[in-house]
């Protein structure tokens, strides 16, 4: 079985980002970038799917500039078997980023893909949805654990009430909650065993896919600063203190 997984590179997790003096977007100039966490999740699924014999081969896709080479070196030190980038210098957004990884399925035929459940920068929460129905394939989203019993998929999730499980067949589309496991650290010898390892490159246009932003970035600000809070002294201070400054009824 192959397994295609999407890398998204992004601003490091413990970096604070900042905004753009103009507030046209957030300033990433010699900021660390890396893997986007949820991707990380879905490429050890993967990973762990070929340990158990159960997967084949791992295709680890990135789409972007020649800059989301680092990410692909890091899918293929943690074990990836094949790295591919879709060159692209647009401004990605989730329907064009969706409708390119329809085109690198068509031409690549993996039975699951895996993607992260959102990514860090954005927080969309789109792609996979997306993807699924771009594809017609069934989807199963915020994955907490994985099982492939022959041709069918069974995933739990998590819900607003709990989790749920679903059954699957494939192909199918599979986002990764952090819940899904613990990736692997990767070692340096890995690290730099991957740089010497082919990425294959992709022309964007080449799939004649219109990847152009549908959406217009219009301003971005720093969240209003939350007033200070204040300790009251009982319940029923309290309660007047929720009737004085939000007007609830109690």
């Amino acid at each position: 079985m192959k397994v295609l997984v999407a890398v998204k590179r992004v601003v490091d997790y413990n970096i604070k980002v900042r905004i753009k003096p103009d507030g046209s977007d957030v300033d990433i100039n010699g900021v660390n970038m890396g893997v986007n966490p949820f991707d990380e999740n879905a490429i050890e699924a993967a990973l762990r799917l070929k340990e158990q014999g159960i997967a084949t081969e791992i295709v680890a896709v990135s789409l972007g500039t020649s800059a989301n080479q680092d990410v692909l070196r890091h899918a293929l030190a943690m074990g990836a078997d094949r790295a591919i980038l879709v060159e692209s210098d647009l401004t990605l957004q989730a329907l064009g980023v969706a409708k390119l990884l329809k085109a690198v399925v068509l031409r690549e035929q993996p039975q699951l893909i895996i993607l992260g459940k959102q990514a860090i920068d954005d927080d969309a929460g789109q792609t996979g949805q997306m993807l699924a129905a771009l594809l017609n394939y069934p989807q199963a989203t915020f994955a907490s654990a994985i099982q492939v019993d022959g041709n069918t998929i069974s995933v739990t999730r998590e819900v607003d009430g709990g989790t749920e499980t679903l059954a699957l067949n494939l192909p199918a589309v599979v986002t990764a909650d952090l819940r899904l496991n613990e990736p692997r650290f990767v070692k340096l010898p890995n690290l730099m065993m991957a740089r010497k390892k082919p990425i294959e490159t992709i022309d964007a246009a080449e799939f004649a896919v219109n990847a152009e932003p549908r959406l217009k970035l219009i301003k971005v600000s720093e969240p209003s600063a939350r007033k200070a809070g204040i300790k009251v002294g009982s319940v029923s201070e309290l309660l007047s203190k929720l009737r004085e400054h939000q007007g609830i009824k109690l």
